[in-house]
């Protein structure tokens, strides 16, 4: 059965698309608009009972959480497409590791970022300049460690595309293209290099076009 994503334009939803992508795994799309609320309507409750995209329902099997999402096609699919995990379980510890510092030190801050300069309208709050200040000057800090760690290969699990450059796609879009926060990347020669490369990879491409939200 054709798998169906839930949510097509919101950004983490796009870490799922990319991987669906890469995996050559066919899907379909079901829209959300979360502008409306529809995320928080009884029927997707059903689904997803946090009220938040992405959801996917592959059969009778049904997964929230775009990181889960993106670690089990990968690994369901490990035969097909992109290679997303390593050959080897070292290989895989650090794109997991990776997967994890996206999550757990740049998401965070590049979320609350995204949420005061681009996003307040939109929620109905006033961007907190003292938010917004803290949030670059903490990403600052990780992308100078990214910076490092990229002097020493073309991408943050080695030298090959991993689930850990897809987790950083969608936020990264939004400071370079929609934040006018160019400069944290641009000015980081080897993040800046790894942004080129990752950015115009097809699936990328092939979502912005299919999927970019309207900001």
């Amino acid at each position: 059965m054709v798998v169906k994503l839930y949510g097509p334009t919101c950004a983490s939803s796009k870490r799922a698309l990319v991987c669906l992508i890469e995996k050559e795994v066919e899907f379909e799309v079901v829209p959300v608009d979360v502008s409306k609320g529809e995320h928080k309507d009884p029927e997707f409750l059903k689904l997803q009972p946090f009220g938040v995209v992405p959801v996917i329902q592959d059969g009778d099997y049904t997964l929230y959480e775009s990181r889960a999402i993106m670690r089990y096609y990968a690994e369901k699919y490990k035969c097909q497409g992109t290679e997303l995990l390593g050959k080897t379980i070292e290989e895989r510890g650090i794109v997991e590791q990776w997967v994890e510092v996206e999550a757990n030190n740049f998401d965070p801050w590049a979320y609350k970022l995204a949420i005061h300069v681009l996003f307040s309208s939109i929620i109905g709050i006033t961007p907190d300049p003292k938010i917004i200040e803290e949030s670059e000057a903490n990403l600052s800090k990780v992308l100078d460690i990214y910076e490092e760690r990229l002097s020493k290969s073309k991408y943050l699990g080695g030298d090959f595309f991993s689930l850990a450059d897809i987790s950083h796609l969608p936020f990264i879009d939004y400071i370079v293209n929609n934040m006018g926060r160019e400069y944290l990347i641009k000015d980081r020669k080897n993040v800046s290099a790894w942004w080129d490369a990752i950015s115009n990879r097809p699936s990328w491409k092939k979502v912005l076009e299919l999927y970019r939200a309207s900001i």
